[in-house]
This record gives structure tokens, C-alpha cells and sequence, in this order.
């Protein structure tokens, strides 16, 4: 009969590792005595990160005293001791090819039920001294696994585990961890996966997801892990385009629109998604890569920029002072996840400065299929000299029957008529919404700079509006996922410190940052960026998780280690590549 022979308890604390503070309770000592087990916890317990860690469908972590035996003998350690891989209960039997999601056990008076693997972070690998711990856990179906508290209860070392229910579809913790992480996913399996009722609902998002893109046939790629900003991945490289067009929108902003030097279809942009433009302003230095929304309607004839000239910038002055039409300009395919999403609900564009492009484009298309969703169109601008697109956002709101718009002006000048140029003086607020009727239940996309955009999260949350219909498009770099760092300072990105001329050159497109790679200073992008203070997402460190996952603009990589499922063609994983030549990372 399977046995529980520790129980392990502890707190987060903070622990230095490279340089950054980690708020974490990956350490766990043993229990002397009895413990009460709580529907979310045990006592004397806790989580660093809850995002990734506790709560009720991982209130318990379990992990295999057969396990220990097997990690001592490859990794030829003898300094194990029980908690060693974070676990509540180190137990004696229940092996992870043997357990079933849904199985239900007795420990002591507490009652439990099996709901998922563990899903392993780089914490595990601070607490293991082996940095490759997440990705040989995942890998050799040793993950161990969650249980769900059914009946709360009292626990202790040496308390028999007895299965007392079975689950009625039979799939083992070993088979859900590889069905998620490896590249196989077999559609049948996915479906009894998804036929689990105990199964946890972020795997049961994550089966569903797989299943979608296997009927859509959305691509390559594991859909269960890939980040929103990675879901719409393209092929790397760049077209030569042909300047048509350039007009002037605002005191401020130039539109360029482009079209195919050979005649060649375009490929068909979804609306919000942007392009990567490389510019090469001085020979024999490196170039400049910049995303451009694309502002205008949909098409596979001609792709339309628009770019705000700031007085100190370096792509702007450039492309307004050197650009002429019929010049050739160097543009990848278009990419991107901040697009218009399939619904009936309400929309609402939100918008201030430049930041009106990408949901501009929405508005065409929206326009162009005359739709009858409710749309409002909401703009911040200074004055009506720098306020683009004001006569093309009337015109399409003419297509809409249930559109309407509202603009407001920080600092109008005396010339600027309310009504006409403008709606009211001053900041788009949570009084506004108020004031236009803003519907709670809209699908809300979100641009600008970025105050605005977290000023308008908070006035979007206190007013009511779920965080899930919250869409938001961020032009410089993107928003980090570090878990578990606490008490970082953010810095604009940067050269590092020791950057040379040598090597190969890794370009971060949205950050605007081209650094040197040297094999003896980085092991893999992701710390190269993390040396230029890029904002990077990332969990794992050793290509399982998939949130550092990336568009690969251009150039090419090698991988050590080698991911256990790779990404989806024209993506990354920066947390374990190398650039075999000059890359272009969309971060």
C-alpha cells in the first residue's frame, strides 16, 4: 500500500540568484508531528507566486520517494532530503505512470482528488543547484503531481493512502504531461483529455486550444503553451516594398503605403497587426528595425504605415527626411496578436496619439463589413494639429449604424471647434465612460503611450470591465513576465555594458536594441536581452513552457537544449537559442 512519509511545509522568502531578489517558498522542511490539511493549503504553508503555484486545484504538491532514487542516480547526488523538489507529501508508491487525473485518495481524515501534473518553473532548478531541472522533470514523465483537497482533514508522516474512487477516463499524470509538453498530440488522446472533469482548468484550456488549432489547422507550434503574443507567428524575412504613397496626417505623423515591387500578392493582414521595417540609413553600420501598425484597410495590394516623427527619434526624422515614393523599402509579413476578435459583443477603440493605428485598422475593417456591433470609438489627442485620421474616422463611422465616436482634446487651441474637431476638453477618464455610456460587456482594444495605457486599465477595471476583455497593444517592447522577481527596477533598454563589433548582431525590433552575441558571455538570447534590459517572458529558462516563445523576424537559431515540443515556424524560444547568424527578435 502506498505511503505518505513526509509532510513538508514552508514560506516564502526572498533568495538571491543572479543578480535579481526571488520571492519564493520552493524550500520545504518536514513536519514533526500532524498537519492540518486546508482546502487551500496546508497550515504553515504558502506560495511565492501564486499565479503559478497553490490555490484550489494546486493546493497539494506530491512527488515520489522512486523519483528521489532515480534523480540521485543521474544526477550522482546523495544530498537529498525530504521537501528537496518542493513537494507537501514525499510519498512511498503512486507513480506518476500509474496515477490517474481524477483519482480520488485518503490520507489520514483529509480526502483528495488528483487534478494535474506539476508544471516546473527555473525555481525548481534554484532549489536543485541544476539549472536543467524544469526540462528533465517534463521530460522524463517524472513530473509528479497536484491534488485538489476534497475534505479537509489531518495528515502525517506514516498515514496509509488509500484509493478510495476512480476516475472514469483512465489518463495517467505521466500521459497528461506528455500529451502537453511533448510534439506529440495525438487528437484522440486530446479529446478523452478533455472528457476529465477533475482535470485542472488551465490544462483543460490548454487540450482545448490544442484541439482548435488541429481543426482550424492554424499552423505549427504547440497552441497549449504559446503566448498570445506568439499565436500568430510568420515567416521570417523581409519583402522589398515600393513607396506609393506619403501622406502627411498631422502636424507630426506620416503615413507611408507600400506595395509589392514584383506585383505579387501581399499577404492578407488581420486587423491590429503590424510589420517590421529595417532600415538601412548608413553603410557598413548596423541597421534599424522599427514596428509600424498597420493603419489602413485590409489588403493583399498595399500595406499602409503610419509613423509619429519625434524630434529626437531616429526612424521618424529618417523616413520623413530620406523616404520618397517609388523608393524600396525593406518589410517583413505582417505580425502580431493584438487584433480584432470574432464576437458579437461591443467594441470599443480606445485610443490616444499614434496610438490610434492599429485600432484604426480595426475600425476599417469593421467598416467594411458594415457591421451592426455596437462600436465606440474613444481618442485622446493635444489639439487639432496633431489629432491624425480625424476626417477618416468620420467618414467609416458613416458605415457603422451603431457607431459612435468621442474625442477629446488635453489642450485645445482657440482655433478648435467642439462638436466638430472635438467632444470635450481634457483626459479620457473613468467619469467618461460614464458620461458616453461605455458598455461593460465590450471587447475593449487598447493603444497608446504608456501611461495612458495603464491609467486606462485602471479607469477599464474600477469601471467594471473584465481584465479577459481588456486587448492591449504595446509598441515599445512588451509587458515581462518574470515570476517570482520582486523589487526589480525597470530600465529603458539599453547597449550592455560590454557590447563589441564582433559577432553575430541580435537585433530587438521592438525594443530598438542591436547587441553583439558572444558565446562566452551568454548562454541563450533570452540572457542577452536580459543584459540590454529588454522585457523578456519567461518561466522555465529551459525550453518547456513556451512563455519566452518569440517572432523570429529574421535570421536563425540553434537550441541547446533542445525544446521538448519546438515552436511554431517564424517563432523563437529565446530562453535556450543561439543565434547561428544576425537575428531579428519581435521584442
Amino acid at each position: 500500500m502506498a505511503r505518505l512519509l513526509s509532510v513538508n511545509v514552508g514560506l516564502p522568502r526572498d533568495i538571491e540568484w543572479k543578480g535579481r531578489t526571488v520571492h519564493t517558498a520552493i524550500w520545504k522542511d518536514p513536519v514533526r508531528g500532524r498537519c492540518r490539511v486546508r482546502r487551500l493549503n496546508l497550515d504553515g504553508d504558502g506560495q511565492g507566486d501564486l499565479g503559478g503555484h497553490g490555490g484550489e486545484q494546486r493546493a497539494v504538491f506530491v512527488y515520489q520517494i522512486d523519483s528521489y532514487r532515480h534523480w540521485q542516480e543521474q544526477l550522482k547526488r546523495t544530498d537529498f532530503v525530504h521537501g528537496q523538489f518542493g513537494e507537501n507529501f514525499t510519498i512511498e508508491g503512486l507513480p506518476d505512470d500509474d496515477v490517474c487525473i481524477g483519482d480520488q485518495y485518503q490520507i489520514g481524515s483529509a480526502l483528495f482528488e488528483v487534478t494535474q501534473p506539476r508544471v516546473t518553473c527555473y525555481r525548481v532548478g534554484i532549489r536543485m543547484n541544476e539549472p536543467r531541472m524544469p526540462a528533465l522533470l517534463t521530460s522524463s514523465g517524472r513530473p509528479g503531481f497536484y491534488l485538489r483537497v476534497l475534505r479537509e482533514g489531518e495528515v502525517g508522516a506514516g498515514d496509509d493512502i488509500v484509493k478510495v474512487n476512480e476516475a472514469k477516463e483512465r489518463m495517467t499524470v505521466a500521459e497528461i504531461n506528455a500529451l502537453l509538453y511533448s510534439s506529440d498530440h495525438a487528437r484522440e488522446r486530446l479529446e478523452r483529455a478533455l472528457r476529465i472533469e477533475a482535470l485542472s482548468p488551465g490544462w483543460h484550456a490548454s487540450f482545448k486550444a490544442l484541439v482548435q488549432s488541429q481543426t482550424t489547422g492554424a499552423g505549427t507550434g504547440n497552441a497549449g503553451l504559446a503566448p498570445a503574443a506568439a499565436a500568430h507567428a510568420a515567416e521570417p524575412g523581409f519583402l522589398p516594398l515600393t513607396v506609393t504613397a506619403i501622406d502627411q496626417e498631422s502636424v507630426d505623423v506620416l503615413s507611408l503605403t507600400m506595395r509589392s515591387t514584383d506585383g505579387q500578392p501581399l499577404r492578407k493582414a488581420l486587423p491590429g497587426q503590424y510589420v517590421v521595417l529595417r532600415l538601412q540609413r548608413t553603410a557598413g553600420r548596423p541597421p534599424l528595425f522599427r514596428s509600424y501598425s498597420l493603419s489602413g484597410p485590409l489588403s493583399t495590394e498595399s500595406y499602409r504605415i503610419s509613423v509619429k516623427i519625434e524630434p529626437d527619434g531616429a526612424a521618424g526624422p529618417y523616413l520623413r527626411e530620406h523616404v520618397r515614393v517609388n523608393d524600396v523599402l525593406d518589410v517583413s509579413s505582417p505580425r502580431g496578436s493584438f487584433m480584432l476578435q470574432p464576437a458579437e459583443r461591443p467594441v470599443v477603440l480606445l485610443s490616444a496619439g499614434i496610438g490610434a493605428t492599429p485600432v484604426l485598422a480595426m475600425l476599417h475593417a469593421l467598416a467594411a463589413a458594415r457591421s451592426t456591433r455596437r462600436v465606440l470609438w474613444l481618442h485622446a489627442a493635444r489639439d487639432r494639429q496633431h489629432h491624425p485620421f480625424a476626417a477618416e474616422v468620420r467618414q467609416l463611422m458613416l458605415a457603422l449604424p451603431h457607431g459612435r465616436s468621442h474625442v477629446c482634446y488635453s489642450r485645445p487651441e482657440p482655433g478648435d471647434t467642439m462638436g466638430k474637431d472635438f467632444d470635450a476638453a481634457g483626459h479620457l477618464s473613468r467619469t467618461v465612460f460614464d458620461e458616453v455610456g461605455v458598455p461593460r460587456d465590450a471587447e475593449v482594444y487598447l493603444c497608446g503611450p504608456t501611461r495612458f495605457m495603464a491609467q486606462m486599465k485602471e479607469a477599464l477595471a474600477g469601471f467594471g470591465v473584465k481584465p479577459e476583455r481588456i486587448h492591449a497593444e504595446i509598441f515599445n517592447g512588451g509587458e515581462p513576465l518574470n515570476p517570482g522577481v520582486v523589487g526589480a527596477v525597470t530600465r529603458a533598454p539599453h547597449l550592455p555594458k560590454d557590447d563589441s563589433d564582433t559577432g553575430p548582431l541580435v537585433s530587438f525590433a521592438r525594443s530598438g536594441i542591436a547587441a553583439h552575441w558572444k558565446d562566452s558571455a551568454y548562454q541563450s538570447i533570452l540572457e542577452l536581452a536580459e543584459a540590454c534590459d529588454v522585457p523578456v517572458r519567461w518561466s522555465c529558462r529551459t525550453g518547456v513552457c513556451h512563455n519566452c516563445e518569440s517572432g523570429l523576424v529574421s535570421g536563425s537559431v540553434t537550441y541547446q537544449p533542445d525544446p521538448l515540443d519546438p515552436p511554431a515556424g517564424g517563432n523563437v524560444l529565446i530562453c535556450c537559442a543561439r543565434p547561428q547568424d544576425g537575428v531579428v527578435i519581435d521584442i
